[in-house]
């Protein structure tokens, strides 16, 4: 037996089967990551009573406007997995009473809005809402706090990396979707490529995440907030999991995000 044919006995059909498994597992990732990523149905499907509806070509956009005269800036939030505005009427209701005014929306297929949920769809619809807020609103990106949370961080960046807001908050982001199941970056097609993308946001940026999260752990953050530019802020909660956040964290979420919107309101500049 010739040393080639001794190597390929040895080496050669146990590569073929790595491989083969591996193109398997890239098209499985590439044809099941929308149904496996989004979990519409398990979301409250209520429509709160103010909520309102944005004319789009793909569809209806729930948003839900919480105004506040006295307050310097709008967060723009965008919510986590498995919730809709009727989850997140309290929250919202707690940040206007912290002092924001605020813009929540639903992406698409979540809630009362239409279509299906995907990478390219959210980033369609979270265009048209930004159109809403600056035309109809009249909130410009100077008055505005881009806050993304969980899934919500992968739009949130996008968003704020096409044009800069006053400031970006990001709660347990990921550094993309398929590197929270593989850890490493060993598939092509990845979405939401938060660690890409986040050295291109223009804007000062605040990272909240527990230590202690399940669903989307805390390296995640520790790397988001690592590759951000300055001025960035953080804040670690060693009990919280992914969706405790902010039960566990307490007063010290609020202080975190009113320093951090007074950064914002300093340009970045410390005070």
């Amino acid at each position: 037996m010739t040393a080639s044919a001794y190597w390929w006995k040895l080496l050669g059909w146990p590569a073929v089967v790595v491989l083969v498994v591996y193109l398997l597992a890239v098209l499985a990732a590439w044809t099941m990551v929308d149904r496996a990523l989004y979990y519409p149905a398990i979301a409250s499907g209520r429509r709160p009573a103010q909520a309102k509806t944005i004319r789009a070509a793909s569809g209806e956009i729930a948003v839900r406007h919480l105004p506040n005269p006295a307050a310097r800036f709008t967060i723009w939030f965008f919510h986590g997995n498995a919730e809709d505005l009727g989850d997140l009427e309290p929250f919202l209701l707690t940040l206007r009473d912290h002092g924001y005014a605020v813009l929540a929306w639903d992406y698409p297929g979540y809630g009362s809005s239409r279509g299906r949920p995907s990478e390219s769809s959210i980033y369609t619809a979270a265009r048209i809402v930004r159109a809403h807020l600056r035309d109809e609103l009249h909130v410009s990106a100077e008055r505005m706090l881009i806050y993304g949370r969980s899934v919500g961080t992968g739009p949130a960046v996008q968003m704020a990396m096409e044009e800069p807001p006053a400031g970006l908050v990001l709660q347990s982001p990921f550094v993309s979707v398929y590197r929270v199941m593989t850890h490493w970056p060993v598939l092509p097609f990845d979405q939401f490529t938060n660690l890409r993308k986040i050295g291109a946001v223009r804007a000062p940026v605040l990272v909240l995440h527990g230590r202690r999260d399940e669903v989307i752990p805390f390296w995640h953050g520790e790397a988001v907030h690592a590759a951000a530019r300055e001025p960035k802020r953080a804040l670690w909660v060693d009990a919280a999991q992914h969706n405790d956040f902010l039960e566990t964290a307490g007063a010290p979420y609020w202080t975190a995000l009113r320093e951090f919107s007074e950064l914002c309101a300093r340009g970045g500049s410390s005070p």
